[in-house]
């Protein structure tokens, strides 16, 4: 019984291990989110190469490496994901509603960034808003902003 006791206690110690690795950074969250919309369209161009690290270097404050280091990150978690809630979710625990409609705009900079839209890109784009419960003229509002500051 004493044992029993025990190997259920040592399999709980293990589940915390294991939630400890499942956990990701506000930044590899965001940063997966941008790798997602990256790939969209099966061809990754330079200029998005160029503009995914442009964007996350600006908006966290990150150097050259530190950049590197969450983009390989994220191209693994991206690699690997089902879907993307495990993502958007970080982000809706820790961001307000204007920081969610930034990120958004941040990921339709990256669509422009080749100098086309692909309709998976606008499709995941969409996906990616509605799982961070942003409303429709919010979504429309991240896409204009991305389009003035182009």
């Amino acid at each position: 019984m004493i044992a029993k006791i025990k190997a259920f206690f040592e399999q709980l110690d293990t589940s915390n291990d294991d939630a400890e690795k499942n956990t990701i950074s506000l930044e590899v969250a965001c940063a997966v989110l941008l790798c997602e919309v990256m790939r969209a369209d099966h061809h990754i161009d330079d200029s998005e190469r160029i503009a995914i690290k442009e964007l996350l270097s600006a908006h966290f404050h990150l150097d050259d490496q530190e950049v590197d280091d969450i983009i390989e990150q994220a191209m693994s978690h991206s690699d690997n994901a089902n879907d993307l809630y495990f993502f958007t979710s970080k982000i809706n625990n820790q961001c307000d509603i204007a920081q969610k409609i930034h990120i958004v705009e941040l990921l339709w900079q990256l669509a422009y960034s080749d100098g086309e839209i692909a309709s998976i890109e606008h499709h995941i784009i969409r996906k990616i808003a509605d799982l961070l419960h942003l409303r429709h003229h919010e979504y429309i509002s991240a896409k204009t902003n991305a389009l003035t500051t182009k």
